[in-house]
């Protein structure tokens, strides 16, 4: 713990003990008077009433999925559900009409009374905000229901509604509810009050629900599906509910601590709350109390309790899936096994012959907490310790710590600077022992040694660091944890604080640059007025262009300077300073990166999107009856567009580039954009080109900047441009489309948003002020040069062109005269759909555009079964069929050292 504190003296039997108040000591050693024994300092603020609990959440999540999972089976296992109504049909059908009539009457009697007599219960017992939970529930349940039964009766799929619904047995040409009205509210009332977690009550429901289900099913007026479909419904509706409002807080203050600490046999006299760290990483570690004794040293008391425990969870559940051969801990983790797994980790620990807390008592506090009891021991952590503190004795003692740790093969899992405790007789203490591992594999030792590293080396520097680990492990043991030295293998704290030094690094090289630059302006600008450039003679642009290359010299030499090695590669030096031989490549040590499974999240949403339209259309008549000259138009207008990117990019770049190898970088960004996404992946390839091509890095990536910015307000333009020219199309006044008007209302709002949210102002300003520093004094070096500006502009003009024209030639390939769209229309949906795609994290905006295009086509007036494969073919020209010839480049250029 952080506190420093001593051992009270023992005061009991004598004769001042009975005449004076109780006196303890303090953590900060300062004795002081107690008033009575239940004292609580520090304890914490008003506690909320409600909290929002990660699993509800998750219930939530699990709920919508299962009904997605469920409509999905319906819509096509048509067979699958049309079998399972039959059977059901077949068994019930055999049941005696007087039990029918029994358990229709008594489930219709009981799903009112049970929720009735649970209120009552609740009511008398003075929870009545859990029966308000319950209202409000299913009052929201039966929204959905309403909701549920409009949109299966009006736009479901035939497949749906025959799952959902059948012939009303009172009226053959009715239908029965796709949902059940009253069954989904009883649910999510009877959820959310909480009585499935009553033994006698859960018994009772179930009994309830699978008598109305009987009942319903054998009269013929529901469906398996439907009954299926009204749970999952009442059970979704009820967690959304919980979580949205909050569930009733039942975390135990630190009165309730005292009343624990004397059921185990200690006489606590005061308790002050240690406020942690580091909030955000170390919340699920439990809150922390300082105990002072009326008879006995302090202790050090850890409390954890279910709300303690949940911090963290989706963290602790994304690691977990994210990383491969460990992971962090169960996500989901009751507190029994919490408690121990702590002790377990306690006892080892000191078994081991590592120096940790003491534990000496553990207990229960309540159903919803726990608590864990340790000797105190007062010190400092390694994070308040001055620099002069840590010496290089106290680091070699870190590190025999942890070999007693390791020779046991306990791996602690968060060797960060809170969780080192140096005692006031110098002794190196361990802390924070509850996420650790016994019987841990190589892989979570070495990165324990590598996360040691790098705390220490944040203190003291690289070079200390690691010889102090040289001199307990070894040079072997070292080396052997190079593979784990990389940012996804150290704790959540330790890479924010190498982010904000890699920050920090950054601007440091660019304040150098800026400086050089500012020191060769002043000549240049002299040079400048003595000779103007329109008279200078030969030997005047030689010196101009001489002047040039010391300028860049100059800012070379400085970025060369400001260059400062992350700490990361300073502790990989110098351990093959000792072992040359030692691996360096990093471990893989990712399953799932996170761009990967956005990707195939949203890849497969496209995916059965497409597949729900093209599922009705006969592709052999369709690619018979296509119209082959409107398909070679598209590939001209495809190829076509490589030309006007080329000229799009040269246009912002006063530097002369080949225009043919831009053309070729162009062609390799139909490669790159496969493989990334394609906000990134084309900015990062012609940024790299111009590099390669003799522009300084700044000066290529402000032009890359300019172009994309350009880019934007043209395509922002044009898009209202042409939607303004669709809605005029069918009417003679020159009033504007309501899309249009709606666009604008919708950017208004969300410009009022970002200036009234400070978080959301300050990080657009911020990345505003960064664009300028770069783009518009490029900008202005453009507009010198009118043929530049305007082969840009026109390149941009043209490449939007291309693209239009062929999604316009994709369409008139598989349509006729009565189903084509203005030009003016397909432009809007190009535009559309392109945006989304440059938004879209997949790769070439897989998914994202061709949803996008399928559903603007069809809403300008296209039929289905010729907006789908126009978008396909226009996909496969601009998207698929140029992957090849794109690879082909990016290979030549890069043989050629241009890329």
């Amino acid at each position: 713990m952080k506190q420093q504190g001593a051992h009270p003296e023992d005061t009991e039997g004598t004769p001042e003990a009975s005449s004076r108040p109780d006196t303890a000591e303090g953590p900060d050693g300062a004795h002081r008077e107690v008033a009575h024994i239940d004292e609580v300092e520090g304890d914490e603020p008003l506690l909320p009433a409600r909290v929002h609990r990660p699993s509800d959440l998750m219930r939530l999540v699990g709920g919508v999925l299962a009904v997605v999972v469920l409509l999905t089976i319906a819509a096509f296992a048509h067979g699958t559900t049309s079998g399972l109504e039959q059977d059901i049909n077949k068994g019930t059908g055999q049941a005696p009409d007087l039990l029918i009539k029994i358990a229709g009457l008594a489930s219709s009697i009981a799903i009112l009374l049970v929720p009735v007599a649970f209120a009552i219960e609740r009511l008398i017992k003075r929870d009545g905000l859990r029966i308000a939970d319950g209202v409000l529930a299913a009052v929201l349940a039966h929204g959905v229901t309403l909701a549920t039964d409009l949109w299966v009766a009006r736009a479901a799929p035939d497949s749906i509604q025959d799952a959902l619904t059948q012939p009303s047995p009172g009226d053959i040409h009715a239908l029965t509810d796709p949902v059940h009205g009253y069954l989904a509210p009883v649910i999510a009332y009877m959820t959310a009050v909480g009585m499935s977690r009553r033994p006698r009550w859960r018994a009772v429901l179930w009994v309830v629900l699978l008598l109305d289900a009987f009942s319903m099913l054998v009269t013929g007026y529901t469906t398996p599906f439907s009954i299926i479909l009204t749970v999952l419904i009442g059970w979704t509706v009820a967690y959304g509910t919980l979580y949205a409002v909050g569930s009733p807080n039942v975390r135990p203050t630190g009165r309730t601590l005292m009343a624990g600490l004397r059921t185990v046999g200690f006489r606590p006299v005061t308790a002050s709350r240690e406020e942690a760290a580091d909030a955000a990483e170390s919340g699920d570690r439990g809150r922390r109390y300082f105990v002072t004794l009326k008879d006995g040293p302090p202790l050090d008391v850890t409390v954890v309790d279910r709300e303690q425990q949940a911090q963290g969870f989706f963290y602790r559940a994304w690691r977990n899936l994210a990383l491969r051969g460990f992971a962090t801990r169960r996500s989901l983790q009751s507190l029994r096994q919490a408690l121990e797994q702590e002790a377990l980790l306690a006892y080892a620990a000191i078994a081991a012959g590592a120096n940790a807390p003491k534990l000496i008592a553990t207990s229960e506090l309540g159903p919803d907490a726990v608590m864990l009891v340790y000797e105190h021991t007062g010190g400092h952590t390694l994070d308040s310790l001055a620099d002069e503190e840590i010496t290089d004795e106290l680091l070699r003692d870190t590190w025999h710590q942890v070999k007693a740790l390791q020779s046991r093969r306990i791996a602690h899992r968060r060797l960060v600077g809170d969780a080192i405790l140096v005692d006031r007789s110098g002794t190196v203490i361990l802390t924070d022992l509850r996420g650790g591992e016994i019987a841990a594999g190589d892989l979570l030792l070495r990165m324990d040694v590598s996360q040691l590293l790098v705390t220490l080396g944040l203190r003291v520097g690289a070079e200390r660091a690691v010889a102090s680990s040289l001199s307990v492990l070894g040079p072997d043991a070292v080396a052997d944890c190079l593979p784990m030295l990389q940012p996804i293998a150290l704790s959540r704290s330790t890479r924010a604080t190498l982010r904000r030094l890699a920050r920090e690094r950054a601007e440091r090289e660019r304040e150098a640059v800026l400086e050089a630059s500012r020191h060769s302006r002043p000549a240049r600008a002299h040079d400048a007025d003595d000779s103007h450039p329109a008279v200078l003679d030969k030997a005047g642009k030689k010196a101009v262009r001489a002047e040039q290359r010391a300028e860049k010299r100059a800012i070379d030499e400085a970025i060369e300077e400001a260059r400062e090695e992350d700490l990361l590669s300073q502790i990989r030096h110098e351990v093959l300073r000792i072992r040359p031989q030692a691996p360096v490549e990093p471990a893989r040590l990712e399953r799932v990166r996170p761009r990967t499974l956005i990707s195939l999240i949203a890849g497969a949403i496209g995916a059965y999107f497409l597949l729900t339209q093209l599922t009705h259309i006969e592709f052999g008549p369709l690619i018979s009856n296509a119209e082959w000259g409107w398909v070679a138009a598209a590939v001209l207008f495809s190829a076509l567009s490589y030309v006007a990117a080329a000229m799009a990019l040269l246009g912002f770049v006063p530097e002369r580039v080949p225009f043919l190898r831009t053309v070729a970088a162009q062609v390799a960004g139909s490669f790159v954009k496969i493989v990334a996404p394609a906000a990134v992946g084309g900015v990062a390839l012609n940024t790299r080109f111009l590099q390669r091509a003799g522009v300084r890095p700044g000066l290529a990536v402000a032009s890359v900047g300019a172009s994309q910015l350009f880019g934007l307000g043209c395509h922002i333009l044009m898009l209202l441009a042409f939607g303004y020219l669709t809605g005029t199309e069918k009417t003679p006044s020159l009033s504007p489309s309501r899309t249009v008007i709606g666009g604008l209302l919708t950017v208004a709002v969300l410009v009022l948003v970002v200036t009234s949210v400070p978080f959301l102002r300050k990080f657009v300003v911020t990345r505003v002020r960064s664009l300028f520093a770069g783009v518009v004094p490029r900008m202005l070096d453009v507009l010198q040069r009118p043929q530049k500006l305007i082969t840009g502009i026109g390149g941009m003009l043209l490449l939007t062109a291309c693209f239009v024209m062929c999604l316009d030639a994709s369409v008139r390939a598989f349509g006729d005269e009565s189903t084509s769209v203005s030009i003016a229309s397909v432009a809007v949906v190009f535009l559309a759909g392109n945006a989304l795609g440059s938004a879209a994290p997949t790769p070439g905006g897989v998914g994202a555009v061709e949803a996008t295009l399928t559903v603007g086509l069809i809403a300008v007036g296209l039929p289905s079964e010729v907006a789908a494969p126009a978008v396909l073919l226009f996909r496969l020209l601009t998207l698929w069929l140029p992957v090849l010839p794109g690879w082909l480049a990016f290979n030549h250029l890069t043989r050629k050292a241009a890329l």
